[in-house]
């Protein structure tokens, strides 16, 4: 491959890449990517021909390029693109035109420069747009190839600048030819090879410098970290007012939600991420019956504590990575007792324990929750079946226990029912019976679940429990709650997640819209502990099942690479900073005591050899010890290991002598030398070649065979880049000799 055309191709490479990284954040769309795919391909092909726009052409086409993005601008915010959302879309449309242009023309180093400039700034832009880690992928690739372009620029530049010498190699075989022809290499095929070597060492270097730097500097900033990428999710469900149906829509969807990691040893169980809380039901809606709060502001604070645990082994960590939604809701584990995260604020409802923070359209979050999800036992809650009075019921517990005007008597009656033929003798063996009988088809259930063809009519709830019998988690959270309230047990609704899918190579839970769900939390006055019940059937339950397959484990790869890349690049905060040093110190600390362990071992082992001595055998016999054997071995291995390291030095030794050699055979004739020997021969006879005769009319000039010979031998060479073999070697040195001894 010729110089230019590497050139090109890096600075063609280089453009590309800043084009991918649009595209892959969703900056540029497939038709605008493939429009300039095919305008590169293009201007590739007419490089050099007269087909290539002029440059004062160009320039035109430029300057005009500056009005229309106005025009563009305003377009799209016409069509109901936001004010944002319009500019940045304008502003790719800009960088795409302004590169196809420069692309088509005639182009110097100026152009090639601007080139460059335009490909910076849409992997700047492409990095606003999107958190993704296909981004960095596009990164990577363009600093490479930057790196790469900016090498062969300044090689070009410096290949204009220098005087134009032979670059022909002709390998010398003997000292007549050492003597004819000068020596000067050409660059070859194996030295374009090495500037992409250069040029990923000095990427190397990049990162091995930026990667410290970025992970041990400070972190003033906040853990939430803008998107202008995506749109945030529609949410229903999640607010203080949500109607049957509603998590519904939800369900209906695979879009991610968050990304949760599990620590702590609170808990190994299932876990369900808590969204709100819901106590007051005229049914049809259930509402949250108080906006009492409590405002806990960040002020510059990590940690907003808000409960108490009895033990910290108690404590269940949850780490959420949450995708844009467009509500403040904060979802957490039962009974969280503080929250971690640089927030502005967390807000606590008294009602429930709902947690929400500030948040926006548009907007990922990155939070720590902690959380006491050690339930009760069994047999304490069976136990626990105080009774409070009218009074103490209608103060503290009057929401929990509110029903309908209009609710069906057949609920009640069915409530009821249930639990004597359960034999329940107690609140808790009650809400298992209802539990029971509604998602484990006991007791005389049959339900199954359905999101379609939901339950209706004037009384949604009696016509679920009596006709329908099919329907989605609100429907069974909805039934529990008002049949165990029916029974004088304090019950309310919540509405959040389930766990996800779990995994193996992120160590965290992906959390999907599909994972919507809805359960029942019952309230145990003695133990003043909510618990959860969930009473929809777990089979046809919308889910996220484990996948096989080599497809599901790459997927899992890529998603794990992805939490990666938001967790420790995107969303890295002090916080993250001192979880990293942590792992980083516990992992040293393992590695320096395995070291340590290895080396008393070794040292254990060194120190019996050589304290065994000679030990007499039974009858009085001397035997060598394992000494006498292992330093034999240790003094033939050092022989052996300093015979190769000498080996090595002296061939090193010899390959820069003979490259020295080389250069300097090179630099003592640089040009095709046995012309100049005829010339300087012919002008000691008097026959002095003028500076405007070419060489052939000099040597018709001197009518003499012999000349004519060299010089011909000298075209062949000098411009033909023929190789002269052997024989035509001997015969110009027998010319030049005679031409010579004419002279003396």
């Amino acid at each position: 491959m010729r110089f230019e055309t590497f050139f090109r191709a890096s600075s063609y490479a280089a453009v590309a890449c800043g084009a991918l990284a649009l595209a892959v954040t969703g900056g540029a769309g497939i038709v605008l990517s493939a429009l300039f795919a095919a305008v590169m391909a293009a201007a590739w092909a007419l490089e050099g021909t007269r087909w290539q726009l002029p440059e004062r052409a160009g320039l035109v086409v430029v300057l005009l390029a500056v009005p229309a993005f106005y025009l563009d601008w305003q377009y799209l915010q016409a069509g109901g693109s936001g004010e944002v959302r319009a500019g940045v879309a304008a502003l790719v449309h800009l960088t795409f035109f302004l590169s196809a242009v420069k692309l088509l023309q005639v182009k110097t180093d100026r152009d090639w420069l601007f080139l460059y400039l335009i490909a910076f700034f849409e992997v700047l832009l492409a990095a606003g747009l999107s958190v993704s880690p296909f981004y960095v992928g596009a990164l990577i690739f363009y600093l490479f190839c930057a790196l790469t372009s900016a090498i062969c620029f300044e090689l070009r530049k410096a290949r204009r600048a220098a005087p134009e010498r032979e670059t022909r190699v002709v390998f010398a075989e003997g000292d007549s030819r050492r003597r004819l022809f000068g020596v000067r290499r050409r660059p070859r095929a194996r030295a374009l090879r090495r500037i992409p070597l250069a040029a990923a060492f000095l990427l190397l270097l990049i990162f091995s410098f930026a990667l410290p730097i970025f992970f041990i500097t400070p972190r003033f900033g906040d853990s939430a970290f803008s998107y202008a990428g995506e749109q945030a999710t529609g949410f229903v469900g999640f607010s203080d007012k949500v109607s049957l149906g509603d998590v519904a829509s939800l369900q209906r969807s695979d879009r991610l939600v968050m990304r949760v990691r599990v620590g702590g040893t609170g808990s190994g169980g299932y876990l369900r991420w808590r969204g709100v809380t819901l106590d007051r039901f005229d049914g049809r809606t259930w509402r949250r019956s108080s906006n009492e709060s409590t405002l806990l502001l960040g002020g510059g604070r990590e940690l907003f504590q808000f409960g108490t645990t009895e033990h910290l082994n108690r404590l269940t960590e949850q780490t959420f990575f949450v995708e844009p939604l467009d509500t403040p809701v904060m979802f957490a584990a039962s009974r969280a007792v503080a929250v971690r995260g640089a927030l502005d604020f967390v807000r606590v409802y008294s009602e429930g324990g709902a947690l929400t923070t500030r948040r926006g359209a548009g907007e990922r979050m990155s939070y720590r929750v902690y959380s006491d999800t050690v339930s009760p036992p069994a047999d304490v809650l069976r136990a626990d079946n105080r009774r409070r009075s009218p009074a103490a019921t209608d103060a503290a517990l009057a929401n929990y226990l509110q029903l309908p005007p209009a609710l069906d008597p057949r609920v009640a009656e069915l409530a009821r029912r249930v639990v004597a033929d359960a034999g329940a003798r107690n609140d808790y063996d009650r809400a298992r019976a209802v539990e029971a009988h509604l998602n484990r088809n006991e007791f005389g259930g049959s339900y199954s679940y359905a999101l379609e063809g939901l339950p209706g009519g004037s009384d949604p709830l009696a016509d679920f429990l009596f006709r329908a019998r099919a329907g989605h988690c609100e429907y069974f959270s909805t039934t529990m709650a008002v049949m165990l309230r029916s029974l004088g047990v304090p019950a309310r609704v919540v509405n959040g997640f389930q766990m996800g899918e779990y995994n193996a190579a992120a160590d965290a839970y992906f959390v999907r819209q599909h994972d919507a769900h809805s359960w029942v939390e019952v309230y145990f006055p003695a133990a003043d502990a909510w618990v959860e019940f969930d009473p929809t059937p777990v089979a046809g339950r919308p889910g996220s099942a484990q996948a096989a397959g080599w497809g599901a484990r790459l997927r899992q790869l890529g998603e794990a690479f992805e939490l990666f890349w938001i967790q420790y690049v995107v969303a890295y905060d002090r916080e993250e900073q001192r979880t990293l040093a942590g792992s980083i110190r516990r992992g040293l600390g393992s590695y320096r005591e395995a070291l340590v362990r290895a080396g008393e071992r070794l040292q254990s082992a060194l120190s019996s050899a050589w304290a065994g001595g000679d030990e007499p055998e039974a009858g009085g016999r001397q035997t060598p010890s394992r000494a006498s054997f292992i330093w034999p071995l240790l003094l033939a291995a050092a022989a052996v290991a300093a015979f190769l390291v000498a080996r090595v030095v002296r061939r090193r030794r010899a390959g820069r002598a003979g490259q020295a050699r080389d250069e300097a055979a090179g630099a003592s004739a640089s040009a095709v030398v046995f012309y100049e020997r005829m010339t300087r021969a012919l002008a000691a006879r008097g026959h002095a070649r003028a500076a405007d005769q070419t060489p052939l009319e000099f040597a018709a000039a001197l009518n003499s065979p012999e000349a004519r010979r060299v010089t011909d031998a000298y075209n062949r060479v000098r411009y033909g880049e023929r190789n002269l073999t052997t024989a035509e070697t001997a015969d110009i040195e027998k010319y030049l000799a005679e031409l010579e001894r004419e002279v003396v």
